[in-house]
């Protein structure tokens, strides 16, 4: 069948462009604001152009009781789904019976508290009939904007499936069937290459289940879905033990009978998938812009700040022993990403490359007076304030090891690249639970691993900001750190 478009399925991408993963939980947000602007604004357009007499003060409070009881409405009315939002003509007559039931509640209110007469029926009118028209209107352009950017794939979904068989094979036929159009499907990876699909043209093949991680680390992925029997349950829970230390949102396809139940539906954005959701990528929706506002906001305060601070602690170092004040090394970040990282010179430079990383210890030799002063302070870490700025750390996360300590704790723990499913952080959990500087065991390891986790799995603003406010009460104290 020829058609205008290319599905999901045979989508390829010819070459890298701007793309943003549409969320079924945020756009209903957006939507949200715009519909509150708009009717925010149709009452003061009625207000500016239609003579009206009596308190001001009753115009607002009407105002405002319109925009709260609309916006409620809206919301137990479902209009705010991701179907309503992506097709608004289907539900306009939803929209105009909950602008008239708002109206119908603050004439009753108007009546029943003897101030109707405060009001000019003119206004009353112009306000419905603008903030009902305007709204619906708004909806229907920001649908078709939607809708544009994702058949040109910048609102978009980057979707892998996993597994094979007659799962696989069926998914792949309802996902070329249906179309999601806010989906992109990047490719398949089997189980092994004996069990590669037969019809390698109908998708990309992109390798085995062991490519997934360096696939998703050097490629945009946000949905995984694994598509095997669930009777299959200890490759699938390896599958998932595998993808627990990547970003990315899970799914566990249906097995055969699910292609003719129904399953417990899957994010809108999935449109009609038999799909069930089983592990969730963090920072997902709101998160990641909370996050994100917290660290550009509040970093570039602190820079500004401690700025004045740093310039001295520069001259100090300097005064007190040769060699660059900055001290660089390369960490992994985010998906094991490499980064250089910046923090003040606490020890005696040398100049010559060390063939392995050691630990900084109690009263160890290396480390100088104005360094000890920095580390017991903390004051070492503030350049990574820069770190913070350029997007490569968080002001919260888990703490950036170096490249051997990684790959050395990282085949005795296991999902210990777990703690890199979001940004590494100036200060994290785990050191405001006391695993903070040196760590002489395995089992302190472990437990800082755990920590780390635990606040990728648990993540909130709050969170973030009772972790700030502990790092600066122990780095007054001063404790665990040499």
């Amino acid at each position: 069948m020829q058609t205008n478009s290319p599905s999901p399925v045979s989508r390829k991408v010819q070459s890298r462009r701007a793309q943003f993963a549409i969320s079924s939980h945020v756009i209903p947000g957006l939507i949200a604001s715009i519909d509150s602007i708009v009717i925010l604004l149709s009452a003061l357009i009625s207000s500016t152009f239609v003579v009206y007499s009596g308190d001001a003060n009753y115009y607002a409070a009407a105002t405002a009781f319109v925009w709260l009881g609309t916006i409620l409405l809206m919301n137990f009315a479902g209009l705010y789904e991701f179907d309503a939002v992506t097709r608004p003509l289907i539900y306009a007559d939803k929209i105009v019976i909950v602008f008239a039931t708002t109206f119908l509640f603050l004439l009753a209110a108007a009546f029943s508290l003897k101030i109707s007469n405060e009001y000019s029926r003119i206004w009353t009118g112009s306000f419905a009939i603008s903030a009902c028209a305007s709204t619906l209107i708004f909806r229907i352009f920001a649908a078709r904007v939607i809708g544009y950017l994702a058949d040109r794939q910048v609102f978009s979904r980057n979707l892998i499936v996993v597994g094979s068989g007659e799962q696989m094979r069926r998914l792949l036929a309802h996902i070329d069937k249906s179309r999601p159009r806010f989906i992109t499907l990047r490719g398949v990876f089997a189980e092994s290459k004996e069990r590669l699909p037969v019809d390698a043209n109908y998708c990309s093949v992109l390798g085995t289940i062991d490519d997934i991680p360096s696939y998703v680390r050097s490629n945009d992925v946000d949905d995984v879905v694994i598509c095997l029997p669930w009777s299959a349950d200890e490759q699938i829970s390896a599958i998932l033990n595998m993808l627990r230390e990547l970003p990315v949102n899970v799914y566990l396809g249906a097995d055969l009978i699910g292609f003719r139940l129904p399953v417990r539906s899957a994010p809108d954005h999935f449109e009609e998938l038999p799909l069930v959701e089983i592990m969730g990528r963090p920072l997902s929706g709101w998160g990641f812009v909370q996050k994100t506002v917290l660290d550009y906001c509040l970093g570039i305060i602190l820079t500004i700040l401690l700025l004045p601070l740093m310039i001295l602690i520069v001259f100090a170092i300097r005064l007190e022993s040769e060699g660059p004040a900055l001290f660089r090394q390369e960490r992994y970040g985010f998906v094991n990403r490499t980064f250089n990282i910046y923090k003040f010179r606490t020890m005696k430079h040398t100049g010559v490359a060390e063939d392995r990383i050691v630990q900084a210890t109690r009263e160890d030799p290396r480390v100088t007076r104005m360094g000890r002063v920095l580390r017991r302070l903390s004051l070492d870490e503030l350049p990574q304030l820069f770190n913070v700025l350029n997007g490569t750390m968080s002001l919260v996360g888990p703490r950036p090891h170096a490249i051997q300590h990684n790959e050395e704790y990282a085949r005795l723990i296991r999902g210990y690249f777990a703690r890199h499913r979001v940004k590494p952080g100036m200060t994290g959990w785990a050191q405001v639970n006391g695993f903070r500087g040196e760590t002489k065991t395995l089992d302190q390891m472990e437990a800082r691993v755990q920590f780390d986790t635990y606040y990728v799995e648990n993540w909130s603003l709050l969170l973030d900001l009772k972790i700030l406010l502990m790092t600066a009460i122990i780095c007054v104290a001063g404790r665990k750190a040499y």
